[in-house]
């Protein structure tokens, strides 16, 4: 452990806390405060369409009601010139490019290692128009290097990939103006000096192109850690999108110390569902003891039922 240690949460304020989403931030609490590590909240509420001010403020009450605390919390929407900055460099490099591809465009093609269909860079010989990225009206994307990048994450799973082949050049900035998830990560990331990315394996895909924003923009690579997912009885991620249930429901059933007793079990941490406050699993708290496999989590409407 260095004082110099940073970690982050980073979730999106389109919805309440749910239980995958305290799952994580737990985690990442734990990992960053068994460090002695400063840690950021920095709140994702960059998408106009679905992120509300009043959803980050029910975040940060879910969380602190949950028992975490942070160093800093930001806001997305307030790092704007950090995220200019950033395309800024790009297009210094000729790495930027206007793409003109719809999603309509893309679909039936190769799939990508995040399940969805990978963009067969058909666009990356065009040039930024005369008038600069700031006045283009189509959707940026980085010209990524073609080279591989090899790495695994601090648990040994492999996330070596050929980003610029397997996911295809990533949107940096969206046709409606929104600097794109995959940039705004790595400035955000590189601003705050965050040293240790612990997230959900649902994201590991994304490791690779990542690292290759950071290695053209110049700036030090996090070491990155992911974690196992709650998942429906269907198999998808519990997710906001799915209509995962949230903590104004999860109260009337479930004090917060009942609910992190039955997450720290579900990640192994303890042999039974017994409640605890955050502060509590320090003292048992190992990246050796947190379980690999994802679990399966349903809600009843008055209780959560844990699978395998």
């Amino acid at each position: 452990m260095t004082a110099a240690e940073c970690g982050r949460f980073a979730p999106s304020t389109t919805g309440e806390a749910h239980p995958g989403t305290l799952l994580a931030a737990l985690l990442c609490w734990l990992d960053a405060r068994s460090r002695g590590a400063r840690l950021v909240l920095r709140l994702e509420d960059l998408d106009r369409t679905r992120c509300k001010p009043e959803l980050a403020e029910r975040m940060c009450a879910d969380l602190d009601d949950f028992g975490l605390d942070w160093d800093e919390v930001q806001l997305q929407t307030e790092l704007g010139a950090q995220h200019h900055a950033a395309l800024d460099r790009l297009a210094e490099q000729g790495a930027l490019y206007p793409c003109g591809c719809s999603r309509a465009a893309l679909a039936g093609g190769r799939r990508a290692l995040d399940g969805g269909w990978a963009y067969q860079n058909t666009c990356r010989e065009r040039a930024l128009p005369a008038v600069g990225w700031r006045r283009c009206q189509e959707p940026l994307r980085a010209r990524l290097p073609d080279g591989t990048i090899a790495i695994a994450d601090e648990s040994g799973l492999d996330l070596s990939q050929t980003p610029a082949r397997d996911m295809g050049d990533p949107i940096v900035r969206r046709r409606d103006g929104v600097i794109a998830y995959q940039l705004v990560v790595v400035a955000d990331d590189a601003a705050s000096a965050v040293t240790r990315v612990v997230r959900g394996s649902d994201l590991a895909a994304s490791t690779a192109t990542q690292v290759a924003l950071q290695r053209l923009l110049g700036v030090a690579q996090p070491v990155y850690r992911h974690h196992l997912l709650l998942l429906e009885p269907r198999g998808d991620k519990l997710a906001k999108f799915h209509g995962a249930v949230g903590m104004s429901a999860l109260r009337d059933h479930y004090p917060p110390d009942a609910l992190c007793g039955l997450l720290a079990y579900a990640a192994g941490l303890l042999a039974i569902p017994e409640p605890c406050q955050p502060r509590d699993l320090l003292g048992v708290f190992a990246w050796h003891r947190i379980a690999t496999a994802d679990r399966v989590l349903a809600w009843t409407g008055t209780s959560l039922e844990l699978g395998r």
